[in-house]
């Protein structure tokens, strides 16, 4: 299998735009509010939008990338491994789907294998460098299809949220969660479940407080100093100060922390953070 002839592409809950060595598309989700609309692509000012939805009380919804959005992205390539923002909040992955059986009904010759993240963001970012590094060693493609899901095993998403107001107005959440995170201080800690949905843990009052509890939610899940991916919504601080936690508990981790772009950024809302990590 040709480098050249293989394709990585995903969603842009991946918040990734491009990767070294190996061809990459972003198929952007749309925020919307009744005034304005926000294309989640390398154009977007994420830190403008955060704030713009910082004083918005009107109603807000996203949409996935449509059938042909994806069949864009896929180019001419022939081997397309597609990652996509769990189905558990999304459509994205049907119209994945959809766009799959299209694409390999006009070309036979050619193959897309669609995989349903179960998580957003940071964890996503861990499932492409896998296939990245699947490709750039040699592997065929029914083997990289067969790791990548043995890997996907291995992979988790933790959370810590200071607000969930986004995740309330689309059904997410409950309006009484909502109204009681950011109270005092409050922030909802939290996991990506087996089945794709934000699952609540704990509530701590305070960012100090929640970090602590972050690093025993690693240890729950088995975490030995893998790689670990931290995007973060305007709180490079906090997210640093992580960082140092998780490297004085994990010496061997590789650590990476970034800014959440569009649609991550849209659910953790100003001060979130996601973590995904390797589990043991």
């Amino acid at each position: 299998m040709n480098i050249s002839e293989v394709k990585i592409v995903a969603d842009s809950s991946a918040d990734v735009l491009s990767i070294p060595e190996v061809p990459y598309a972003s198929a952007p989700l749309i925020i919307r509010t009744t005034r304005k609309e926000y294309i989640d692509n390398a154009d977007l000012d994420v830190t403008g939008m955060v704030q713009d939805l910082l004083s918005n009380t009107e109603k807000t919804t996203t949409a996935c990338p449509g059938v042909g959005d994806w069949i864009e992205a896929f180019g001419d390539a022939k081997y397309i491994f597609c990652v996509t923002i769990t189905s558990g909040l999304s459509g994205s992955y049907n119209s994945a789907m959809v766009a799959k059986q299209n694409y390999e009904e006009q070309y036979p010759d050619r193959k897309v294998f669609v995989i349903d993240s179960l998580s957003a963001g940071p964890e996503l970012k861990l499932l492409i460098e896998k296939l990245q590094e699947y490709i750039t060693e040699g592997k065929d493609y029914d083997e990289i299809c067969t790791c990548i899901m043995e890997y996907k095993e291995h992979t988790g998403l933790i959370f810590s949220l200071a607000s969930v107001r986004n995740l309330a107005n689309n059904g997410r959440v409950s309006h009484l969660v909502a109204s009681a995170v950011g109270i005092l201080g409050i922030r909802i800690l939290g996991r990506a479940s087996a089945q794709g949905t934000l699952e609540q843990l704990y509530k701590s009052r305070g960012e100090k407080r929640a970090l602590p509890t972050l690093i025993s939610m690693l240890k729950d899940h088995n975490f030995a100093g893998g790689k670990l991916r931290i995007g973060h919504v305007l709180n490079e601080t906090v997210a640093q100060q992580f960082k140092d936690m998780v490297l004085a508990a994990y010496p061997t981790t590789h650590v990476e922390l970034y800014p959440l772009r569009g649609l991550c950024s849209f659910y953790a809302e100003n001060g979130g953070i996601l973590i995904g990590f390797e589990k043991g």
